[in-house]
């Protein structure tokens, strides 16, 4: 499986990021004053900061260009581990419910319209309505977050099952996220360069597994849909 320019793209400049402030004494300074100024605005209206986090994670898992890895040092530093985890995970599964919803209600114009590139026509003929769960749920692992709930919109695959193998692999995937998130703000380098090899390894595991899956069944007649 490969990843989308613009993802490899984005995932470079935050590593780079990371790695700047892990380094950088000064950076790390600024990143800290900068969360600070951010924590007394979102104190005056948390209710409106909380909404927003989760509208940005929602759209971080519906489109290349947005992720929510900008916003997770902000929601660890001014709300703590637990909840940054929960408003990740509440925007996560919301993103993917309406990417699935674009998928099953719109159909493929909408799907087409926004997942741009040549991603749809790579996945579209590899996914079925009666797909195992496992088989979800390393969709999940290795794909773009954007992919997966539009293609099984259009496929109709058990929106109950495919929101179950969300919520496994994101609640997992934030949990590593609010760490390396926690790490970045204490400055930890050997556990987030760790966290960040960790969730590479599992990406790109589950996408060979994944790969092997499909070329097993490229023989096969494909399921009537």
């Amino acid at each position: 499986m490969r990843t989308s320019a613009p993802r490899i793209a984005l995932a470079t400049l935050l590593a780079l990021a990371i790695i700047v402030i892990l380094v950088s004494g000064t950076a790390h300074r600024l990143v800290l004053l900068g969360l600070e100024h951010a924590r007394r605005i979102a104190a005056a209206q948390p209710a409106s900061a909380m909404a927003l986090i989760v509208l940005f994670s929602a759209l971080a898992a519906m489109l290349v260009f947005v992720s929510s890895w900008v916003f997770v040092p902000f929601a660890v530093f001014t709300w703590g581990a637990p909840v940054a985890l929960l408003l990740l995970w509440a925007g996560w599964l919301l993103g993917g419910a309406a990417t699935y919803a674009t998928g099953r209600f719109l159909g493929r114009p909408a799907v087409r319209w926004l997942v741009r590139g040549d991603s749809m026509a790579r996945y579209e003929q590899r996914f079925a309505r009666h797909m195992p769960f496992y088989v979800v749920l390393l969709v999940q692992l290795s794909l773009p977050s954007e992919i997966p709930g539009y293609l099984l919109g259009l496929v109709r695959y058990s929106f109950a099952r495919y929101l179950a193998a969300l919520g496994i692999v994101e609640l997992a995937y934030g949990i590593v996220t609010v760490y390396l998130g926690q790490g970045v703000l204490e400055r930890r380098l050997v556990p987030v360069l760790a966290g960040l090899t960790l969730l590479a390894l599992v990406t790109v595991g589950a996408a060979y597994a994944l790969r092997g899956r499909f070329a097993q069944r490229a023989g096969q007649p494909r399921e009537s849909t």
